[in-house]
């Protein structure tokens, strides 16, 4: 047995050995492997590019043309002014909008410029010059991103909240989502804008809206009578009590404890009289709270910022032609050159 035992730690270390070999053969592969997505990915990137080296006189060429092409097309064609107006909708009326943004934009691409002309009270002539319009997400600050997910957390169940945090609540917000919304509209006359208001603050006096409010009024005017029913109830108890406590101190009589150490009558009706004043207070700033409700929100839209006198030319790339020419006509040579090695390859191909 003694001449077994040193066999063991050489056994160990030829098992350790295999065992770093196979780990370090493993990260090889590993390190090949990436080394041959980054080959395989500069290698594509070289072979999209090549025509434009190989052909780089004719495409140079072409680019310059395509690019004049453009600066002339600027030119000529008509500007396009934009101007923004940001709002609060109430009572739901923010899915109305959203809908008839792209009622409006279906108006306006095909070309029916009478149903326009109708809908924003302006003329024929007017209405030819509207582009289009979008709505996006209004400006938000961090606070008031905290308060929606203040007021989230306070009207779902607690397990709901551990399983969506304040990250992922802000991540997974959508365009309505939000309270304020900013609506662009896009024209060819810059001086229409002012006109097209009008239009929208139908879009938020919808019916289904005004369903909203009414139920909403309803719904006020009742919880406004119970509050003042229960002001009327604490009143009539205050006095009430009042009376006893004046005939008390009238009669000069106290109740003495049992020990009689403390006249507990009189401590009982401080107590009490102390309990009703919390209970008026807070009856009272609930009332509060609901007026102050209804006067914030008696409207079905709040504009915090109207639309300019005035719109602002656009230059967005999207306008800029001598840009997006040349860009275009460099991605259809590489794609045709793509689709021509493409057709060669399959013509050959065993």
């Amino acid at each position: 047995m003694s001449d077994k035992l040193p066999q063991q730690p050489q056994n160990e270390e030829v098992d350790l050995g295999q065992l770093f070999n196979a780990i370090g053969k493993l990260f090889e592969r590993l390190f090949n492997f990436i080394a041959s997505i980054f080959k395989g990915i500069f290698s594509a990137i070289i072979y999209t590019i090549k025509p434009l080296v190989d052909n780089f006189k004719l495409v140079l060429s072409v680019v310059i043309i395509m690019a004049l092409l453009g600066y002339v097309y600027e030119g000529i064609k008509d500007p396009v002014y934009y101007s923004k107006m940001i709002v609060k909708p109430h009572f739901d009326s923010k899915y109305e909008l959203s809908s008839n943004i792209d009622y409006f934009n279906s108006l306006i691409s095909s070309g029916n410029i009478a149903e326009l002309s109708n809908i924003f009270e302006i003329d024929s002539s007017n209405a030819k010059e509207l582009v289009g319009f979008n709505l996006e997400a209004g400006p938000e600050t961090q606070n008031d991103l905290f308060i929606e997910y203040d007021e989230y957390v306070m009207s779902v169940d607690t397990s709901l909240v551990d399983e969506l945090s304040y990250t992922e609540f802000v991540k997974n917000r959508d365009l309505l989502s939000g309270r304020l919304f900013e609506i662009k509209a896009r024209s060819k006359k810059d001086n229409i804008f002012l006109l097209l208001e009008e239009g929208f603050s139908k879009t938020f006096e919808n019916d289904f809206s005004k369903y909203q409010k009414k139920v909403r009024d309803t719904m006020a005017f009742i919880e406004r009578e119970t509050l003042t029913k229960q002001l009327n109830r604490l009143d009539s108890i205050q006095k009430t009590y009042l009376e006893v406590i004046k005939n008390e101190s009238e009669n000069r009589k106290l109740t003495i404890g049992i020990e009689g150490v403390l006249p507990l009558q009189e401590e009982k009706t401080v107590t009490k009289e102390y309990e009703l004043f919390l209970k008026e207070q807070e009856i009272r700033r609930a009332l509060n709270k609901l007026n102050q409700t209804i006067a914030e929100e008696n409207t079905y839209v709040d504009v915090l910022s109207s639309f300019d006198k005035t719109g602002i030319k656009e230059n967005s790339i999207r306008q800029r032609y001598s840009i997006l020419f040349p860009i275009l006509t460099i991605i259809l040579f590489v794609l045709g050159f793509l689709v021509v090695k493409a057709f060669k390859f399959i013509k050959i191909y065993e």
